[in-house]
């Protein structure tokens, strides 16, 4: 495990210099001065130079990336042009609600995402098989917010069953926080479970025509016993590595529903820092979305090569 990790650290020190560049550059490639937009209504030139100096956005590109990332290597995230305040403590204060929806989220895109490729890939009758794959190619086809718009006006509108605006912290009360969690996790979690849900069933169907499965057959094996046994564990892989890819999927897609049911997380506070150019609130949160999914990505091999005694971890 040890030199597993450690020669993991090259690429991934890689990813993360190259992220940070792009997130540093990124918002600064729009279009307008956020000097300008600081300064308010009829700005004058004076104004305007004088919060570039006390922002340092006078001085080189190279110069404010350094003063950026070595902050960031010593904890220092910055200062948040619009609200004044450390961008550490502006994510600190949103980041339980985003971390709520994504846990949710990840947690059914499991538990749906696997139930669904199960069922798929031991279907026997042929419509069974279809039924299925209509049932996954609409729920990948079906975008977030469209869902969110048909689980808002099914279950908040008509029967008002859940609540669909606002939220409350699982941790304060966990019963009425689950309840505002689940519309929003839905939503977010029917496109990647119908993506985990094909990927499993496809190697389901593969690993079948294995020859150690046909052994079992031979054997006189049960049918239920060879697909948790034998089919199940060797494709299980497949829909691991799904899983952790589809995690950034979530982060991205949280943006989104956090808007449509109004939740005060890291979705909100990004779209408000593009609309403002609030730079320094933006680039820690593309930066920390990257960080996110090199973790996934390194935890996901390990489960791998765990679930799989083929695969040797530094191999």
């Amino acid at each position: 495990m040890i030199r597993f990790l450690v020669r993991k650290v090259p690429s991934v020190a890689f990813v993360l210099f190259a992220s940070s560049i792009i997130a540093f550059a990124l918002p600064r490639l729009a279009p307008g001065d956020i000097a300008v937009t600081l300064a308010g209504t009829d700005p004058t030139a004076a104004n305007v130079a004088a919060i570039r100096e006390q922002l340092g956005l006078n001085r080189s590109p190279i110069v404010q990336y350094w003063d950026w990332i070595s902050g960031v290597l010593h904890g220092d995230l910055g200062q948040s042009y619009r609200f004044h305040r450390s961008v550490a403590s502006l994510i600190g204060d949103r980041l339980e609600s985003t971390l709520e929806l994504a846990l949710f989220a990840t947690l059914l895109v499991v538990l749906i995402g696997t139930t669904l490729g199960v069922l798929a890939g031991s279907a026997k009758r042929r419509w069974a098989r279809t039924s299925f794959d209509l049932g996954n190619s609409f729920m990948i086809a079906i975008p977030s917010f469209l869902t969110a718009l048909a689980l808002i006006l099914i279950f908040g509108v008509y029967h008002r069953w859940l609540p669909v605006s606002g939220e409350v912290s699982v941790a304060q009360d966990p019963a009425i926080g689950i309840q505002y969690l689940v519309l929003p996790a839905v939503a977010l979690a029917i496109p990647p479970s119908a993506i985990v849900a094909r990927l499993l069933q496809t190697e389901m169907a593969k690993v079948r025509n294995e020859d150690y499965v046909d052994l079992a057959l031979a054997k006189g094996a049960s049918p239920k016993r060879i697909t948790l046994r034998h089919v199940l564990r060797n494709s299980f892989g497949t829909a691991v590595v799904s899983i952790g890819l589809e995690i950034g999927t979530l982060l991205a897609g949280a943006v989104v529903i956090e808007a449509i049911f109004n939740r005060n997380g890291l979705g909100q506070l990004a779209v408000s820092s593009v609309s403002t150019r609030d730079f320094t609130v933006l680039q820690v949160l593309i930066l920390g979305v990257v960080c996110i999914a090199v973790i996934c990505q390194i935890v996901t091999e390990i489960i791998l090569a765990a679930l799989d005694p083929r695969i040797r971890l530094g191999d």
